[in-house]
């Protein structure tokens, strides 16, 4: 009986330094939806696993269970408008110095502060982005209108630290995100109840992944948005021409590919790539959710949005949708105007 305990065990250990071996040569990760129960667990109680596997980061239980610590560093004044002032500024995200452009109204403060966006930019190539330039006529509006906004400079650009990592298959502009909104909460000037988030494009992504990552949020604007569940993204695909690769041997690339080595592309039905769909974890968002999107947009198909609306029906997520046949991805034009009052009266129909 005890050779044949020294047999087994034997037998086991050379079975797991052969699967060790042939993991280590392929350069693969062993997925996690090989371990068994663990990501079954994860699902009911989203928690993140006891054993950090790689690329947790991007998860939805990971973002939920995660500390968010940060506060807004010194303000350099950039410009006096007469009814705001904006300021140069910067906050810590994961020891990242990301910048920022602090626009607060001139008007008198309430007693209990203003509220607050967190103003999150869609895709602009990084080498191009420019704190003081893009989103110009949306920060105007907001701030004209009794709202502090707070746009960040997403890792990687512009003057920001950190590596321009992509809003789809990394957790970096989602934690970037969430930091900002933790700083803007530990401001004296703002209500802490009352900070939103706004998101243009890939920012849809972003800012909804934050929106059910953190269920204190109380509403979210979306102008445009794409990827919801993953599957609408092989669906619908982005046609964005201002779109740059990164380079071939760049470390943005071969952190992707790791990605896949490790999980594959997206396969709804395998275990990773639940745990980052946000739509898989609606229960217990209850806040509101307002979304605008032009029929004629080109670059991001409004299917996006209806789909997602389509869901959402079914959660206690309370939403708004406004379709508008012309205005393209930016929604410009008379149809601008339309949105942007929907989107000021939206984050201030408490006042």
């Amino acid at each position: 009986m005890k050779k044949n305990i020294i047999i087994i065990t034997f037998i086991l250990v050379v079975f797991v330094f052969f699967i060790y071996i042939i993991s280590y040569k392929n350069n693969r990760i062993i997925p996690i939806q090989n371990l068994p129960g663990r990501v079954d667990e994860i699902m009911q109680k989203s928690s993140p696993s006891p054993t950090p596997f790689p690329f947790q980061e991007m998860t939805i239980p990971y973002l939920r269970n995660r500390t968010f610590q940060s506060q807004l560093g010194i303000t350099e004044k950039y410009l006096d408008e007469g009814s705001y002032t904006s300021y140069l500024t910067s906050y810590d995200s994961d020891s990242y110095k990301i910048n920022g452009l602090l626009t607060i109204p001139n008007s008198d403060r309430p007693e209990e502060g203003w509220p607050a966006v967190v103003f999150v930019h869609g895709y602009i190539p990084p080498q191009s982005y420019k704190t003081t330039q893009n989103y110009a006529s949306f920060i105007d509006r907001l701030a004209k209108n009794g709202l502090v906004v707070f746009k960040i400079d997403l890792r990687g650009h512009g003057d920001s630290e950190g590596m321009a990592s992509g809003a789809y298959y990394s957790g970096d502009y989602v934690i970037d995100t969430l930091n900002a909104y933790t700083a803007l909460q530990q401001s004296e000037f703002v209500n802490r109840n009352k900070v939103y988030l706004w998101g243009h494009s890939m920012a849809g992504n972003v800012v909804f992944r934050s929106f059910v990552a953190n269920a204190d949020i109380p509403k979210v604007v979306i102008w445009a948005g794409a990827v919801y569940t993953y599957d609408d993204m092989a669906k619908y695909r982005i046609s964005d021409n201002s779109y740059q690769p990164p380079p071939q041997e760049s470390e943005r690339r071969r952190k992707r590919q790791k990605l896949f080595n490790a999980y594959g592309e997206f396969d709804k039905n395998n275990y990773f790539w639940r745990l980052v769909v946000p739509v898989n974890f609606l229960e217990g968002t209850t806040g509101s959710l307002q979304i605008h999107h032009a029929v004629d947009d080109n670059v991001v198909n409004i299917g996006y949005s209806r789909d997602l609306v389509e869901i959402l029906k079914n959660s206690d997520v309370t939403t708004e949708f406004f379709e508008y046949q012309n205005g393209g991805h930016n929604i410009s034009g008379i149809n601008f105007d339309v949105a942007m009052e929907r989107t000021v009266n939206f984050f201030l129909d408490d006042e």
